[in-house]
């Protein structure tokens, strides 16, 4: 059985920063893609940050890119996602999840059909 168990998620400040985790289990996790997607009130969900099996090849949503960076160890089938600089508008839950395959997609943008395995979100708050 696969589990996604994430970790970290807080309140901070505008101009803060703030690491999330995600840690995988029950597959092969340097098959897969892993990436990141939020949901902010209101809105639907939407691609943040996705690396490939070896993390070499990398998306950042464009409003995050320079601010936010995507990581992972293969050793200890891991997931982190390093924000920093965050806004108001980051505000919202974080989701990290198992692509289907080793790469992200077209890297143009994420699907979520192009994810499985989901983790159970973080909350992400950002105050002015």
């Amino acid at each position: 059985q696969v589990q996604v168990v994430q970790s970290g998620g807080a309140s901070v400040p505008a101009g803060g920063s703030l690491q999330l985790s995600c840690v995988v289990s029950g597959l092969s996790f340097d098959d897969y893609a892993m990436g990141w997607f939020r949901q902010a009130p209101g809105k639907e969900r939407e691609g943040v940050a996705c690396l490939n099996w070896i993390g070499q090849n990398i998306y950042y949503a464009p409003s995050v890119k320079g601010r936010f960076t995507v990581s992972r160890d293969n050793a200890k089938n891991t997931v982190s996602l390093q924000l920093t600089n965050l806004k108001t508008d980051d505000t919202g839950i974080y989701y990290c999840a198992v692509g289907l395959g080793p790469e992200c997609g077209d890297y143009m943008s994420l699907h979520e059909y192009n994810f499985g395995n989901w983790g159970q979100g973080s909350q992400v708050t950002v105050s002015t």
